[in-house]
């Protein structure tokens, strides 16, 4: 490939900046009333939208009245992630939604053989949280 042709495909070449979860939820009101208490500020557009942001995290809420999560035994067995959210202090945030009783931290903080210390909440639609941070 020419110099020319390196340049031209670098311009054309879209970079990917961000992700951001997407949740379904039945209830859009009570999930951003639990989230509040996990210190996201809500922005809501009716009648069914929501943008969650605590720092530099956003988690969209999308609202399907009644909608509940299927039943997968399977993923509950393995205990599957729905985000996984990187702080600078897990302790610290681990101590913070412990302290909360609506707050279900259903795995408790651990340190891992991949090099992160991490701990699990699962919210009040079933998607389960990892909170997690390199372990020193």
């Amino acid at each position: 490939m020419s110099e020319a042709e390196i340049i031209a495909s670098a311009v054309n070449h879209a970079k990917l900046r961000t992700s951001t979860t997407v949740f379904l939820v039945g209830n859009i009101e009570s999930t951003i009333a639990w989230y509040r208490h996990l210190g996201f500020e809500p922005r809501y557009y009716p009648p069914g939208f929501a943008i969650l942001r605590r720092d530099e995290v956003e988690i969209f809420l999308q609202q399907q009245p009644n909608y509940v999560a299927p039943n997968d035994p399977g993923r509950d067995e393995r205990e599957a992630w729905n985000v996984y959210i990187v702080t600078d202090n897990v302790k610290a945030l681990y101590e913070e939604y412990s302290a909360l009783p609506s707050v279900n931290i259903s795995r408790p903080l651990c340190a891992q053989d991949y090099g992160m210390t991490e701990f699990d909440v699962i919210d009040l639609n079933g998607h389960r949280l990892v909170f997690a941070q390199p372990t020193p």
